[in-house]
């Protein structure tokens, strides 16, 4: 069983509740954003019974279980504590962008090979903002992999500079889009390895609050433009305070089930 800081001085049942807890969560966040349909409580039932919810899609269900099993990958990245590789990427990728499409133009476990774009609003304005080039995917990932190593390396990191790393990977990631599809999970996912790493539970965007997130990110996009291969990663990184204070408060959540779970732990022994 993965021993992360949080789940330390836990009984093994508790230790296991809350990891289950953070998984169930993590997962139904995440794949709602996308437009899962599958409500927490379904997540739950999906991932801990392994039965499908009547009337639900089973993409959604391969999707769940498609992220659950990503988290897993991320703990294991955790622990082993080394610089991302890109079949690290690529693993990462195959598990959870679980619809199998045969398709040379949307390759699974590889980057992309057609530009990717999205609508962005602007006031009265519609704006299509393209991400990263193809041709310049190599390059840019290679220099968030080099940025991912320095943070890794780091020791001791406190809260705030936890946060700050992980806002900084996760938009870094986004503004590049180096798949076809899965970027925004595959984002989420990986921000989170130095918040594991240093003892804190994840960062978890909720579905509820999606449109915030779209907007926050939006914002930094329409400030600092399409990147290309040799740009800085994060110019104007100021523009990204409202993104940073967004995945604070988002943060809360799992902040207050690990809190909730130590109090049991703490009543076991009075």
């Amino acid at each position: 069983m993965v021993m992360l800081e949080f789940l330390k001085h836990l009984d093994r049942d508790l230790r296991d509740a809350l990891l289950a807890q953070l998984r169930n969560l993590w997962t139904h966040a995440s794949t709602a954003l996308e437009g899962n349909t599958l409500t927490l409580g379904e997540t739950a039932f999906v991932l801990e019974e392994g039965l499908t919810i009547s009337g639900k899609p089973l993409k959604d269900h391969i999707e769940v279980t498609g992220h659950a099993r990503a988290i897993d990958l991320i703990y294991r990245l955790v622990e082993k504590g080394v610089d991302l590789m890109d079949d690290d990427l690529f693993a990462l990728h195959q598990t959870v962008q679980t619809e199998q499409i045969v398709d040379v133009y949307k390759p699974l476990g590889a980057w992309k090979v057609e530009p990717n774009s999205t609508v962005i609003v602007d006031g009265n304005k519609q704006i299509v903002f393209e991400y990263a080039s193809p041709k310049d995917v190599p390059v840019l990932m290679k220099a968030w992999q080099d940025f991912f190593a320095r943070i890794n390396k780091e020791k001791a990191l406190d809260k705030e500079k936890v946060l700050s790393c992980y806002v900084e990977l996760h938009a870094a990631f986004v503004r590049i889009h180096p798949f076809w599809d899965g970027n925004g999970r595959m984002a989420r996912l990986l921000a989170n390895i130095p918040v594991l790493k240093a003892g804190f539970p994840p960062i978890i965007i909720p579905q509820e609050r999606r449109r915030e997130y779209i907007q926050a990110l939006s914002k930094y996009h329409l400030a600092v433009g399409t990147i290309t291969a040799g740009d800085d990663l994060l110019p104007a990184i100021d523009k990204l305070d409202d993104f940073k204070r967004f995945c604070q408060e988002c943060w809360f959540e799992s902040l207050k089930l690990v809190d909730e779970v130590h109090k049991q732990q703490r009543k076991r022994g009075q």
